[in-house]
């Protein structure tokens, strides 16, 4: 009987103070619910890390850099920086023929893919991920990559 009429002294005191799931996020961090507000930004791997290549890269190239930073995708970005497409293994494959290394990224790719904003929620990251059966979403601002987030990096912060 006392823990029901301490739940719901609780409940009242956080309605009266307008205590929202952000408040409490930003409290308990680590719980659960704390993890679910994480941002894809706070997950995400930016600058040197990302693997983007220009529309006019050959492939012999993007598959260096595919190799280099180990998402196992490239990006492909236009003339103004903007993100154009991605390259994957499966691109690859479907693209495998005798001059694949000497064809461009703009060849190659697919263009418009998924991608998720900074701010977003990683939960909602994860979500387009496993509906797209996908493992690394580029993180766009302004049509610009600034990020990449894998599956991985989810998983080890615990976001499900």
């Amino acid at each position: 009987m006392m823990m029901a009429l301490g739940d719901a002294l609780s409940v009242a005191l956080v309605q009266r103070r307008g205590f929202t799931k952000d408040d409490f996020s930003v409290f308990h961090p680590g719980g659960k619910l704390g993890k679910a507000f994480t941002r894809v930004e706070d997950l995400m791997h930016s600058g040197s890390e990302l693997p983007l290549v220009g529309a006019d890269a050959v492939m012999k190239d993007v598959l260096l850099t595919i190799t280099a930073k180990h998402f196992g995708c490239a990006g492909v970005t236009d003339k103004n920086g903007k993100l154009a497409g991605i390259i994957t293994d499966g691109d690859l494959r479907r693209h495998m023929q005798p001059n694949l290394l000497e064809s461009k990224a703009s060849e190659v790719m697919t263009a418009n893919p998924k991608s998720i904003r900074p701010d977003a929620l990683a939960v909602e990251g994860l979500a387009i991920m496993n509906e797209k059966s996908i493992t690394s979403l580029f993180v766009v601002e302004n049509e610009k990559p600034v990020g990449i987030l894998h599956i991985h990096d989810c998983l080890r912060a615990g976001i499900a």
